[in-house]
């Protein structure tokens, strides 16, 4: 009895302890509601964490003048109906923001933390100025920005379009996907043109097996006159069906050629992309090397006739240009660059040249 009387206590016991902790959540939960609907906006804090050496992008100063003109209320307004998400979105839309955290506090301080992007490169090519990130996201420069970064200048197109802002590797893939697609839709037309086929070669089966028989008291006179007959009909209607034949193939290999232009093109846009990661690579190698980042000057792109991307190099050092070539083994290269400068420029003079070609192997072309 005893036994039974105290677990009838325990459960007493638990069911008050949880009344009395839900009551409390509630009643809590009913105070910060009044206190987020009575608090408003005190002070707005904005930090924007530099990740790049170079310069700024964004500063606090431009992230405040993007929310007033947005018209986006801040101070003195209630918690519970700042826009939050809102204010977010203004700013992440911007592509040099990489991440960003809104949040207000319970005392009424909104803190804005600004995440940048690091470019490695400025693209100042044929109708862009975008700055360019280790990982291949483009984004159009910022007004009046100017960080320290290499710059490629140049007739050379990237594969995006100059508005274009995203990794460079995502539109490459959603062209892929598409270029898949009208594959494809250009392979249904396949379909109609093989049930033709298919009909034209069962009506040419049954003419080869088409035949006569000899009719009872026909002579052979008259017999072989039908047969022969028959064999003229038979074959003038193969003829005839294999010419029909012969351009349903011709129309399947010219869907077919369609097909193939449609990857070639695909194919040619992912060698375009190889090579501006190439680039990328490029300006990554010479950054990291103390004497050639600070020795070239500007990267001069351009695509050549092949549809290769090729690069000239604009050094500090002497009035001449350095042909570099399609970006292949472009560390080798600036290897020989450098025997030459040590061994060739440094005793015949830093102006003998013009022109300093080391795309070709095991060999320095120089044009005075």
């Amino acid at each position: 009895m005893k036994k039974k009387w105290r677990r009838i206590l325990n459960v007493v016991l638990a069911v008050t302890i949880w009344s009395a902790v839900i009551a409390y959540v509630a009643y809590a939960t009913v105070l910060t509601r009044r206190h987020r609907a009575e608090q408003t906006v005190e002070r707005v804090d904005i930090l924007v964490r530099d990740s790049t050496e170079t310069g700024q992008l964004v500063t606090t100063q431009r992230v405040r003048e993007w929310i007033l003109r947005s018209g986006i209320g801040t101070i003195g307004v209630p918690i519970d109906e700042v826009d939050v998400g809102g204010i977010r979105s203004l700013i992440q839309k911007n592509g040099f923001v990489e991440r960003v955290d809104v949040s207000v506090t319970y005392s009424g301080i909104m803190n804005i933390e600004v995440s940048q992007r690091r470019p490695m490169m400025r693209l100042m090519v044929d109708g862009y100025d975008a700055y360019v990130t280790e990982d291949g996201f483009i984004f159009e420069s910022p007004d009046a920005s100017a960080l320290y970064v290499p710059v490629v200048t140049g007739p050379y197109r990237p594969i995006t379009p100059p508005s274009y802002e995203g990794r460079m590797g995502d539109f490459i893939a959603e062209r892929a996907r598409e270029s898949q697609e009208r594959i494809r839709e250009i392979g249904r037309d396949k379909i109609a043109l093989y049930r033709e086929e298919d009909t034209i070669r069962v009506r040419r089966t049954a003419e080869r097996k088409r035949s006569v028989k000899k009719q009872w008291r026909e002579d052979k006179e008259d017999f072989r006159k039908r047969v022969d007959e028959l064999r003229r009909q038979k074959r003038a209607k193969l003829k005839y069906y294999d010419g029909m034949l012969r351009d349903i193939q011709s129309r399947i290999d010219a869907v077919t050629a369609r097909q193939r232009a449609e990857a070639l093109k695909q194919k040619k846009l992912e060698e375009r992309y190889d090579d501006f990661l190439k680039l990328i690579n490029f300006v990554k190698w010479l950054e990291s090397d103390s004497f050639w980042s600070s020795e070239v000057v500007q990267i001069v792109a351009r695509t050549s006739s092949s549809g290769r991307l090729e690069a000239d190099l604009v050094p500090r050092s002497g009035n001449f240009r350095i042909v570099l070539g399609n970006l292949d083994d472009a560390d080798r290269k600036m290897d020989k660059l450098m025997r030459f400068y040590r061994d060739g420029l440094s005793r015949i003079g830093w102006d003998r040249y013009r022109i300093i070609n080391v795309k070709y192997e095991n060999q320095v072309v120089c044009t005075e």
